[in-house]
């Protein structure tokens, strides 16, 4: 497939109207950023406002490194108040959308006093800069005021995903210790009332460190509200002021705590630099999108994913463009909803998943026909491998050969995407993550740290920072070394697997570790395991990644269960109830396959490759000397291939 694939290069003409103006100076561009990257980051972050110039670009290596030292600002002024000031205060902002079609628009002044009022209204509570805040809403234009609230008077946010059950909630909210927690009454799925307050309520059952909790109304549901405790969002508002001058920051503060699933199964706490989010993602974002203020950005992730974050916020509000919030499923209550929602606002530039693309194309291609899609002139995707024939589909069916497609990957410890290409400036190649970006260094390693070269699968590292990047994890100094810096000496280890080849993009082969990829959502093999473990009658479990037409990517659990137990439909529902109530619907198993026999090293540990092989290809090609019980192999071959569950346990 990489040896084989076709480059497309973009219109010429097309790359003229580009912020580079051409190939050749996005080019001088690229090369300026990885010979001089200080003095290119300084002229990055000098388009950006500032209350104190820095003193240095950057200071250290990895894991300890920050950028534009000494430098003073706060990640509002270049996302709010930059734009206000030059007279772009009436230019639209924010769309927000409900899937029930209610729509609210925000101008950049208006989005910037309700800012304002609610970072008084934090005030008011009690928070101050350095404190935690957080939020469960569904993609509510609340909850974008809130996180730049936030970022207003200095405060930490940390939004968790609104489909979290209680207990994955509670598991980051003990770890994180918010002071305030903003969620609503309730979110709306594909028509039904998620109970968000009754979720929360139960998730910070005991825990000292949340005194108040702010609901917006959404749903329109009855919820309790404890009288020492609650207060609904509009009353709070109402009254509150919204005059609230930007907190000093110096650039490396953190600003950002973002949980993404470990490889131990408890969720890491990544922390961000408010400011340096916002300068590097300002720059990516303008040039993988080739934004403008004139645009319509739609970034269809939801606002539990730091995805929505980097470009639904950040990079389309420090670029001055519009940015749709969406709060529901993409094809909800009718398939039609995503081209539907590109027709109404002429939106020109999409973030979205594979997923999502995917799930488009299997409801077919005439559901496009009575929609003006001719406005759209990017697709970008991130969160999992974009597959050609996905990527073929968006570029000739989407988009009539007519648009910019940019299969990009990043990592929320990044907080963008280093691999990617220049919208309208870099050769595209369908299923490729493009090459390296501005000031980005990666490579493919083996487990030596040898550069393997080119049309090698290898481990992906990174060799120099960049100012995005993770700063450390939330009260978690040692694991944060451990987790990212311990394998590579002077590299940031992704534990994503890759491939260069002769010219120079990067193709991203899936994780070396035990996370998989779940429609764009990372999740812990540990952690599902730990769920199914739990479960009567179970005594082993394994987890891995299968493919998915749609999805990419899903979970696949073999279990074994203890002496007296029969496998039956019944503990198979009750496997993926139990998985859905404790961690996620998203987590639930496709597969669960009762087995007798786990293919074992003679220490007792479960060979999960092997598993992931039998199911992905049906065999078993890659070494096996570890391998106890050869007969293992074939027995579980058999299992798979019927389908069925062993008749028996062991």
């Amino acid at each position: 497939m990489i040896e084989g694939s076709r480059v497309y290069v973009p219109d010429p003409s097309r790359a003229a109207r580009t912020h580079a103006g051409s190939v050749e100076a996005f080019e001088t561009m690229l090369r300026r950023s990885r010979e001089d990257p200080d003095a290119f980051w300084a002229s990055v972050a000098a388009e950006l406002d500032w209350m104190k110039p820095w003193d240095k670009v950057r200071e250290g290596h990895f894991p300890y490194f920050t950028y534009f030292v000494g430098g003073i600002s706060n990640p509002t002024l270049s996302l709010l108040d930059r734009h206000c000031a030059r007279g772009n205060d009436n230019r639209l902002a924010l769309i927000w959308e409900g899937e029930d079609g209610q729509t609210r628009f925000y101008t950049y002044r208006m989005l910037a006093l309700e800012v304002n009022r609610c970072a008084n209204v934090l005030k008011g509570l009690g928070v101050a800069k350095g404190d935690a805040v957080g939020i469960f809403t569904p993609n509510l234009s609340e909850a974008v005021v809130a996180v730049l609230a936030c970022l207003r008077i200095g405060a930490l946010f940390n939004t968790v995903f609104s489909g979290f059950s209680a207990r994955s909630l509670r598991d980051r909210l003990e770890s994180y210790e918010p002071k305030v927690v903003i969620t609503a009454d309730g979110g709306l799925r594909r028509g039904q009332v998620v109970p968000l307050k009754v979720i929360v309520d139960e998730a910070i059952e005991g825990l000292s460190s949340v005194k108040t909790v702010v609901v917006v109304r959404r749903a329109g549901t009855a919820v309790p509200m404890r009288a020492d405790r609650d207060h609904w969002w509009h009353d709070l508002m109402a009254t509150a002021s919204s005059a609230c001058p930007p907190e000093p920051m110096e650039a490396n503060e953190p600003g950002i705590v973002f949980y993404t699933s470990g490889t131990t199964g408890k969720p890491k706490g990544i922390v961000h630099s408010g400011v340096a989010f916002v300068v590097n993602n300002y720059l990516y974002a303008k040039y993988h999108l080739d934004l403008h203020p004139h645009d319509v950005l739609w970034c269809t992730a939801d606002i539990g994913w730091l995805t929505l974050h980097i470009w639904g916020i950040a990079g389309a509000l420090a670029n001055g463009a519009t940015t749709i919030i969406y709060e529901g499923a993409l094809d909800y209550p009718t398939p039609d909803r995503f081209y539907r929602m590109i027709d109404r606002y002429h939106v020109t530039k999409v973030f979205t998943a594979p997923t999502a693309l995917r799930m488009l194309m299997r409801h077919g291609d005439a559901l496009m026909a009575p929609f003006d899609l001719t406005s759209l002139d990017v697709v970008a995707v991130v969160g999992e491998p974009l597959n050609p024939e996905a990527w073929h589909w968006t570029y000739e069916t989407l988009g009539r050969g007519r648009i910019y497609v940019n299969n990009t990957w990043g990592q929320t410890e990044l907080s963008g995407c280093p691999l990617a290409g220049a919208a309208w400036l870099t050769p595209m190649k369908p299923g490729s993550c493009g090459p390296e970006f501005f000031g980005a260094e990666l490579d493919v390693v083996d487990d030596e740290g040898r550069s393997v070269g080119t049309n090698v699968t290898g481990n992906l590292v990174i060799r120099q920072p960049f100012p995005m990047m993770l700063r450390g994890l939330w009260r978690e100094p040692e694991r944060h070394v451990r987790s990212y810096y311990s394998q590579v000496p002077g590299c940031y280890f992704t534990n994503d697997a890759a491939v260069r080849d002769s010219d120079g993009h990067f193709w991203v082969t899936g994780r070396v570790d035990d996370i998989i990829n779940v429609a764009g959502h990372r999740l812990s093999t540990m952690e599902m395991e730990s769920a199914i473990m739990e479960c009567a009658g179970v005594t082993e479990v394994a987890v891995v990644g299968m493919p998915d037409a749609i999805k990419g990517t899903v979970a696949a659990a073999f279990v074994t269960l203890k002496a007296g137990h029969e496998a039956s439909p019944a503990l198979e529902r009750a496997i993926r109830d139990y998985v859905s109530a404790t961690i996620s619907k998203i987590a639930v198993p496709e597969r669960v396959i009762f087995t007798e026999v786990m293919p074992k090293t003679p220490s007792g540990k479960i060979m999960r490759r092997l598993l992931k092989e039998i199911l992905t290809t049906g065999e078993v090609g890659s070494d096996v000397t570890g391998l106890e019980d050869r007969s293992a192999i074939d027995r579980l071959k058999a299992l798979v291939r019927e389908g069925g569950p062993s008749p028996t346990a062991r």
